[in-house]
């Protein structure tokens, strides 16, 4: 009965080894990693799409992850930035093995910074450290402002949520500030920035934020 439990924890230790020797190495390179994850549906694409022309100085590449298909990766490469699609067999996630075979695929002599676009989902990435510097998280308005209470795990990895959709936060019954405190009492750090990947609000704040660490990595050699 236990053994479950056990053969689990291995399994997770093991990954979290990985995973920190994957981080080391590539502060090492000068690479900054960024996990991105969310439900399916939530933006992360489009945000992607809004956030890449802010950060300029970088050079930036994407990492797209899912069980199948590849237009998310499309939409990436017709904006003229370097792209990849990983399809995981079926894996709801990626670990930092897997994360590592990816960027071997990729090529990340010539990047300042990586983002990995994780597995739709808001339990399995939240269980596996890719090796990422930062992990970030997509909330979108649709959900539901209750999700930080169903899913406290991925809310309390994050060190940053984003509130996406804001612009249709009318038409739906979503309590910003209940959801800021429900995900602050999981993870007081967290930074919270309200956005639309539609309309742009936001997203000059979020990739600021983003640009500031992976230049502290690449300066201090930590974040």
């Amino acid at each position: 009965m236990t053994k479950i439990y056990e053969i689990r924890q291995d399994i997770l230790s093991h990954n979290e080894t990985e995973a920190d020797l994957l981080r080391q190495e590539l502060s090492q390179k000068g690479v900054f990693l960024l996990n991105l994850m969310s439900s399916p549906g939530s933006g992360k694409t489009t945000t992607l799409e809004k956030t890449l022309p802010y950060l300029d100085g970088l050079r930036v590449g994407v990492m797209e992850a899912d069980i199948d298909g590849a237009c998310d990766a499309k939409r990436i490469e017709e904006l003229g930035y370097r792209s990849i699609q990983l399809h995981t067999g079926g894996m709801c996630h990626l670990d930092a093995q897997m994360t590592r075979q990816g960027l071997t695929a990729f090529g990340i002599n010539d990047l300042d910074v990586v983002i990995l676009e994780n597995v739709g989902n808001l339990v399995c990435p939240a269980e596996f450290d890719t090796g990422a510097m930062c992990n970030a998280m997509i909330l979108s308005v649709p959900e539901g402002h209750d999700k930080p209470l169903k899913y406290p795990l991925m809310f309390s990895i994050c060190d940053v949520v984003l509130i996406n959709k804001i612009d249709v936060i009318d038409a739906f019954d979503f309590d910003v500030e209940y959801c800021k405190q429900e995900i602050w009492k999981r993870n007081p750090k967290a930074k919270i920035i309200l956005i639309s990947a539609k309309t742009g609000q936001g997203i000059r704040e979020w990739a600021d934020w983003l640009k500031e660490k992976a230049e502290s990595m690449k300066e201090n050699g930590r974040v």
